[in-house]
């Protein structure tokens, strides 16, 4: 059974990006435009990783965290930082990596190898 990624991002093209990249190496995927739907998918997709923009309307990657992390079930789930904006490495509190955009996909398959299998 393949291993599940949740990709969060506000940007459809990013998300397609990752999605078919992620998709192509072996894993399966769902995703999420905002922090809010991210905690809906969440829930219910049960991911082994989450790969989080920071900056996104409605609800912010920062906050989406947060709330994940709040849920004993969720809250030593993988994150991998993806984001463009200053300070991202301090935006989580303990993220699996972080990565800035645009996205060096051999270090980031590498770290979600590490994370996951």
């Amino acid at each position: 059974m393949s291993k599940k990624i949740l990709v969060v991002d506000d940007e459809p093209q990013i998300v397609k990006y990752l999605t078919t990249f992620l998709e192509d190496s072996g894993y399966d995927t769902c995703s999420a435009s905002n922090g809010e739907e991210a905690l809906e998918v969440l829930k219910k997709e049960n991911p082994d990783l989450v790969t989080l923009d920071l900056q996104m309307p409605n609800e912010t990657g920062t906050r989406f965290y947060r709330n994940m992390t709040k849920d004993k079930k969720f809250k030593d789930l993988p994150v991998i930082v993806i984001s463009g904006i200053p300070g991202r490495h301090l935006a989580v509190t303990k993220p699996f990596a972080v990565f800035d955009k645009p996205i060096d996909r051999d270090a980031l398959l590498q770290a979600i190898k590490t994370a996951i299998g």
